[in-house]
């Protein structure tokens, strides 16, 4: 953690910030360790406090050493008695996370006080979160174990799967052995997208029944000590038509592709357009319209951001997803994602489950 509290530091005199007000979860656990549900950090040049309540004051202890344990209660009125205490005059906020009426809480209780007119809450974007884009070890190793537990529940569920079982049915067995399998938690809610409801990327389970030679997507990921995975197969029960083998050929061969080619000199918009050409030489191009990707961590959407109008890098160290998809209304869908690092200049893949289409296989 000191590691981490040092490049803040760094950025801070690069921006001329006394201290930086620190309100996501994911920047709050990354640079502190503490798993709590609320808190702030206040890190300035010399000094990193962790501010939470009665609930938390030991667990932060316990998880925190580097930080000072600040016990609050509601609102934000012990906020200008520790900046004093602090001396800082410039603080940064995470203008992203903290929402309008918590910055004017904020502002409120300055006003309230003396120091209103000496201390500065300076807005910033993005300042710590591109921080946490190059994986230490130890973060490697939680989400390779994130991973691991999502591709059991894929190779164990999905051989069970059968006609007539709705998406709400196989999206519940997905989590029920995820959670058997170690997750502490679902990185986000399970997708099981059956026939037309496949054309939907972002679709909620129903009780639709499955039916045979119908595309079935199924996107998920397991949450493990606070690191997530994230994957997504296209399986078929009986036998396809003709539709679902052009495109399932197409995007596996996209995915394939990207994954075999992308290399860390390249920007993410460079890796998107080698997946994107694919899909728009087969004539599906209006059909993938989203990302070709996104950086996996803490949070599961974080940098780097792996889209076409996206310039940032995919050094080694960096964990994304590789995720083409084609989406048909009125058919359904094909996607297939893997989560990936970037290793020794190219690229490994952490997932290892199989892309078959045939579960029974």
């Amino acid at each position: 953690m000191k590691n981490r509290l040092e490049r803040l530091r760094i950025k801070l005199e690069e921006q001329e910030l006394d201290a930086f007000f620190v309100s996501s979860p994911e920047n709050r656990r990354y640079l502190s360790g503490f798993s709590g549900s609320a808190g702030f950090l206040i890190v300035s040049k010399d000094t990193a406090v962790l501010a939470t309540d009665f609930r938390y004051v030991e667990q932060a202890g316990q998880q925190s050493p580097d930080f000072r344990v600040h016990r609050i209660s509601g609102g934000m009125k012990w906020l200008p008695e520790l900046l004093v205490e602090l001396g800082v005059k410039r603080v940064g906020f995470e203008s992203g996370d903290l929402t309008v009426g918590a910055h004017q809480a904020i502002i409120n209780v300055l006003k309230e006080t003396t120091i209103a007119k000496e201390v500065s809450m300076i807005s910033t974007s993005q300042f710590i979160d591109p921080l946490r884009m190059i994986k230490e070890p130890e973060e490697l190793a939680l989400i390779s174990r994130a991973m691991e537990i999502s591709d059991h529940a894929f190779q164990v569920v999905t051989p069970l799967i059968e006609v007539g079982d709705t998406e709400r049915s196989v999206a519940w067995k997905m989590e029920m052995v995820m959670r058997e399998g170690g997750a502490e938690a679902l990185a986000f809610e399970t997708i099981v997208a059956s026939g037309p409801n496949a054309a939907k990327p972002h679709h909620h389970p129903s009780d639709r029944q499955i039916r045979s030679g119908e595309p079935i997507v199924i996107d998920f990921g397991a949450r493990y000590e606070g690191y997530n995975s994230d994957m997504t197969r296209t399986i078929c029960l009986g036998d396809p038509d003709e539709t679902f083998r052009i495109v399932y050929d197409t995007v596996l061969a996209a995915q394939l592709t990207a994954s075999a080619t992308v290399l860390p000199t390249m920007t993410s918009g460079e890796a998107d357009g080698i997946a994107r050409e694919i899909i728009e030489q087969a004539g599906y191009g209006e059909q993938f319209g989203h990302s070709l990707g996104h950086g996996i961590g803490l949070a599961v959407h974080e940098y780097p951001r792996v889209g076409p109008r996206s310039d940032d890098p995919l050094a080694d160290g960096t964990v994304f997803t590789i995720e083409p998809g084609i989406y048909i209304p009125g058919w359904g869908g094909v996607r297939i994602e893997d989560t990936v690092i970037m290793e020794g200049g190219k690229v490994r893949s952490l997932t290892t489950s199989h892309k078959n289409e045939n579960p029974k296989v």
